[in-house]
Order: structure tokens, then C-alpha cells, then sequence
């Protein structure tokens, strides 16, 4: 990756790829009762010649498949979207439109999470609540109905609850805004701290909570998000990608996909991001709680041996 933007700080290549194989490791190997892979292959152009050490990085610590493509072919599309289906379950079917004449390299990273909870939500207590929409309009949805021991967290902006898959090292967390504060108004507290100082204070509490029945699927170019975080560079023919190739190329497009759904039974996820490089011209004793999340919500999957955060977004219409 472009050495200016890409790379954390204070850590060389080779202990960032071992960290990550670690991490992939551990992750995938959570909990019995939890389907987690991660999955990462390199589709190329035929003819490019990339440095050997780029993809043997490659192979060895992310577990890539590294695959030559004829660029040209209208089979080309379908066969980098074939490897999307099978690494998703067929949750998500098509990361790549089309191959632009430029294209040279598509890096495609896919998760897929499938969980259990730890106790299931009773189908027969499920019950068509109102579910009240950013607009003041409000809907009927489908609401489970879950009580007993959560870990939970409530300040003056929001409360938290969070629901274990299995046996409990990964969980879904949801926050709720309290009426008087609004989803964008929280979203703009997120960051690494507050994170952390959230997820510090959660404590073993009884209580209830309904929680909306939703799949969902999304998608979004990430390249204007991206380029925010600093990473201009790497969009720009200054981009330098010498680790990679010796030929001038530039990130064209990062792409994401995701699909959640959240049901009585556990959580089903997949998600995908596709990086196109083109070639450049160069416990206590409290009172029980109540949480019924019938308005728009944050929600994240969490790991929490290692606090890695595989999926999050809020929900504003619940389907």
C-alpha cells in the first residue's frame, strides 16, 4: 500500500502482516457456535508484474488467492464475483460492475459472520410494534422480546445493551439515543476514545429489551471517506506503490458491501470491500431496565477478547 498513507505508524510491513494472520486467526476460531471466515484474494490483469515480496506477503499472512485475469473478457466480472458469493454464503453477489480499460488490480476482502445467540429471542413473543421513523412517521414492525442478565450501559445521551453469541466472546451491540437526542447527534460522538470508555463501562444488569427483527443490505464507494482520513495520496498519480509494482498505479475505487440480518435465532452477516488500482500517467445492584429500541439505532458485531468491530451502522428503517 502507498508507504505515506498506508502503513501504521511505529510498525514495519512485515509486523502489521503478522499481526494481521494472528488476528484471522484467533477471530476465526472464536467460538464453536459462531461461523466467522475471513477471506482475501488479488485479481490481476495478465502481463502485470508485481513485486514477488507483495505477493508472498500476500499469500502467506492474509491468506490471499492470487489469480490472473484476461481483463478484456466480458468472464472476467463474473468470475471475481463468483469468489464474492461462495466466501459470503451467496449473501452478496456482485462486488464488480465492470473493468475499466485502466484497471489493473482488484483487492477483494470479504467477511462472513453467522451466530447463534446465547439465548434465543421466543418467536411467540414477538409482537407488530410501532417503530417511529426519522420523519415523526412511525410504522408497524416486528419487535423480539428478550429478558434477563445483559451487560448494559446507559449515560445522558443513549443506553446500551449487548447480546452475546454463543459462548460469549463475540456480541452485538446495540445503542439506543434517548428521545431527546437524535441518531446524527450521537453518531457524532463515535470515535476510537469514546469507544473505549463505552465499552469500559458496560456491567452485568437485569432487564428487557425488544429489539427490531431487520435485514438489511448496503453499499457505498468509500473513496471520499477515505481521502477525509488522509489518504489523498493514494488516489492521485503522487501515489507511490513501489512495494506493489514497479508500475505507476493509483487506488481507483474502494468499494463496500453489506448484508446483516437479526432475527430470533442469532445474526446473519457478510460484507465486501473491493479496491480497484488503475494505472496512473504516473453485576451491581440496580433496578432492572427497560430498552425498547422502537426508533432509529446503532448497532455493532464486537469481538471482545480483542475489541475488533466487524461490522457497525445504524438502522433508521428497520425491513
Amino acid at each position: 500500500m502507498d508507504t505515506l498513507t498506508l502503513k501504521l505508524q511505529g510498525m514495519s510491513i512485515e509486523q502489521i502482516s503478522q499481526a494481521n494472520e494472528a488476528l484471522k486467526v484467533s477471530l476465526e476460531n472464536a467460538d464453536p457456535e459462531v461461523q466467522l471466515s475471513i477471506a482475501n484474494s488479488l485479481w490481476s490483469k495478465l502481463g502485470i508484474e508485481f513485486q514477488p515480496d507483495f505477493l508472498q506477503r500476500n499469500q502467506q499472512f492474509y491468506g490471499a488467492q492470487v489469480k490472473e485475469l484476461d481483463f478484456n473478457s466480458p468472464d472476467a466480472p463474473r468470475a471475481i464475483n463468483k469468489w464474492v458469493q461462495e466466501n459470503t454464503s451467496g449473501k452478496i453477489d456482485k462486488i464488480i460492475d465492470q473493468i475499466k480499460p485502466n484497471d489493473l488490480l482488484f483487492l477483494i476482502n470479504a467477511i462472513y459472520f453467522k451466530g447463534n445467540w446465547s439465548e434465543k429471542f421466543d418467536h411467540n413473543l414477538t409482537t407488530e410494534l410501532p417503530f417511529y421513523l426519522l420523519d415523526g412517521t412511525q410504522k408497524q414492525h416486528p419487535l423480539m422480546f428478550g429478558s434477563g442478565k445483559y451487560n448494559y450501559y446507559e449515560n445522558e445521551t443513549f443506553q446500551a445493551a449487548s447480546l452475546p453469541y454463543g459462548e460469549g466472546r463475540l456480541s452485538f451491540y446495540v445503542f439506543l439515543p434517548h428521545q431527546s437526542i437524535t441518531l446524527e447527534a450521537f453518531e457524532q460522538q463515535l470515535n476510537a476514545q469514546n469507544w473505549q470508555q463505552w465499552m469500559d463501562q458496560f456491567r452485568k444488569r437485569k432487564g428487557m429489551i425488544k429489539l427490531p427483527r431487520f435485514k438489511f443490505e448496503y453499499d457505498i464507494q468509500l473513496n471520499n471517506a477515505l481521502r477525509a482520513l488522509g489518504m489523498e495520496v493514494a488516489f492521485s498519480p503522487r501515489a507511490n506503490f513501489a512495494d506493489m509494482t514497479f508500475t505507476p498505479v493509483a487506488i481507483d475505487e474502494v468499494k463496500h458491501k453489506t448484508f446483516v440480518e437479526v432475527n430470533e435465532e442469532g445474526t446473519e452477516a457478510a460484507a465486501i470491500t473491493s479496491i480497484g488500482i488503475t494505472r496512473t500517467s504516473a453485576e451491581t445492584s440496580t433496578p432492572p431496565f427497560q430498552m425498547i429500541v422502537d426508533r432509529p439505532f446503532f448497532c455493532a458485531i464486537r469481538d471482545n477478547q480483542t475489541g475488533t468491530v466487524l461490522f457497525m451502522g445504524s438502522i433508521v428503517e428497520p425491513n
